[in-house]
């Protein structure tokens, strides 16, 4: 690691901390892009992935997220409160239900994903072309990591194979 790189990371180069705080700052350009479409970040995320595919079992809709299916109910509620996405029973299992765009969503489309398109733009300034293909393959073996939601203790994850991510299995 070069020694400006260095100097510019907190907490001696700690991963977790300089990530989450790299995250607090994307979050801060992401809620001024987003704000005037009076969504949430979680909101935006849920409808981007209803944008590339329409009708999700709720279940898959979360892990598209990168969110827990037990407690992403109140994400789907609000986002159905405000007329974006509705229910529909799945017809073969009467547990689960696919989450569909409405009217509403559909109408904002191009501003949701003109603003995703325009923040992508604003980081991808940040490095020359050699940098940000480094920095998607970071992040696509970062994305491999998949937390067991349902585990008793923080650190227990399952990661997949880095061969996997590095051949562009990992990118989502």
């Amino acid at each position: 690691m070069s020694n400006m790189v260095q100097t510019q990371l907190r907490f001696n180069g700690s991963v977790w901390c300089n990530l989450d705080i790299a995250l607090r700052n994307l979050d801060q350009l992401f809620n001024r892009a987003i704000q005037p479409l009076g969504l949430t970040i979680i909101e935006w995320y849920i409808l981007r992935a209803l944008y590339e595919r329409d009708g999700q079992h709720a279940s898959e809709l979360a892990r598209a997220v990168g969110r827990a299916a037990t407690s992403f109910t109140p994400n789907l509620d609000k986002l159905q409160q405000k007329g974006y996405v509705e229910r529909r029973p799945d017809p073969t299992d009467r547990r689960a239900v696919h989450i569909y765009l409405t009217d509403v969503a559909e109408k904002n489309r191009k501003e949701v994903l003109t603003t995703a398109k325009e923040i992508d733009v604003e980081v991808r300034r940040l490095f020359d072309a050699q940098e940000f293909d480094t920095f998607l393959n970071v992040l696509a073996t970062m994305q491999t990591i998949e937390p067991d939601y349902n585990a008793d203790k923080p650190n227990d994850t399952h990661t997949a194979s880095k061969t996997s991510a590095r051949n562009g299995n990992g990118r989502h």
